[in-house]
């Protein structure tokens, strides 16, 4: 199988089990993403619309779940519209993998990447996806609609100046002393920000990337170190720049070092106590 190949095929979070059906309805990328916003509310950005006995479907991890909420309040296609309030609670991480999981339904290699906004005061993390397109992967943020951005959100800009760096990127550039890394993380202030976070994302990047789709309140950081996320990014951007052996050490590491264990420790963005996930249902 090649590397292609495998970010064509569904991961089990992407998989959408019974409901494939319904992902393979829309026609081309704009379709895709209006299901996406169709059928996600942002526990956050919109929280005034998320009613409180419904904030425990940020955590329904799986596209087949999330799926199954849909459809349990409004059974039927994807591009009908749901009242705002109605939509399944999430974020960014959901809106990346529900398009990734359409893309992949039709065969379309597509994978999820976990880093950051760039803004000039905070750059809050972020997940976006790509697609293969047949010559390159071609970047692209869901959650937002065609111009809205003075960048086109359908084929992000990367390198310097981007809308969008990866966890690779900052954490690189943090090393290197060119970046503040207080100005990275969930909100500005919060103890989810700044060098320990980012190399959290750092291994959030790769699990991403190599089809575990983790929620972005999961434990993922056990025994690295600096220089592991040193290592680690390195990796990541060289086969972001096309290096294929740089791309089988790194799923190597995925493979033997960094994949999760049948369970996984689910912290909570409302401050609820951690719980203990079983992730072989």
């Amino acid at each position: 199988m090649t590397t292609l190949d495998r970010f064509a095929r569904h991961s089990a979070f992407s998989d959408p089990g019974r409901h494939a059906q319904l992902l393979r309805e829309p026609a081309g990328m704009e379709e895709i993403c209006a299901i996406v916003n169709n059928l996600v509310l942002h526990y956050r950005a919109e929280a005034h619309l998320l009613r409180d006995e419904r904030r425990g479907e940020i955590n329904a991890r799986w596209i087949s779940a999330i799926l199954d909420l849909d459809q349990a309040r409004h059974p039927g296609p994807l591009l009908a519209p749901r009242p705002p309030g109605d939509r399944v609670a999430g974020c960014c991480r959901d809106h990346a993998l529900l398009a990734v999981a359409a893309l992949r339904e039709r065969g379309t290699p597509a994978r999820s990447r976990v880093g950051f906004t760039f803004a000039p005061d905070f750059c809050g993390d972020h997940v976006v996806a790509e697609w293969w397109n047949g010559v390159r992967w071609q970047r692209f943020d869901p959650e937002l609609r065609p111009g809205t951005r003075s960048f086109d959100v359908r084929d992000l800009p990367t390198g310097d100046g981007a809308p969008f760096e990866t966890a690779a990127e900052v954490w690189t550039g943090y090393r290197a002393g060119r970046l503040d890394p207080t100005r990275y993380g969930v909100a500005p202030g919060s103890e989810f920000s700044g060098p320990t976070f980012i190399r959290m994302y750092v291994v959030m990047e790769v699990l991403h990337r190599y089809g575990h789709e983790a929620l972005l309140w999961d434990v993922v950081d056990t025994g690295i170190t600096d220089p592991d996320a040193d290592a680690i990014a390195r990796l990541l951007l060289a086969a972001d720049a096309g290096d294929s052996e740089a791309e089988d050490q790194l799923e190597r590491q995925f493979e033997t070092r960094l994949r999760p264990g049948s369970t996984v420790t689910q912290l909570s963005p409302y401050g609820d106590p951690p719980v203990t996930v079983d992730l072989t249902r």
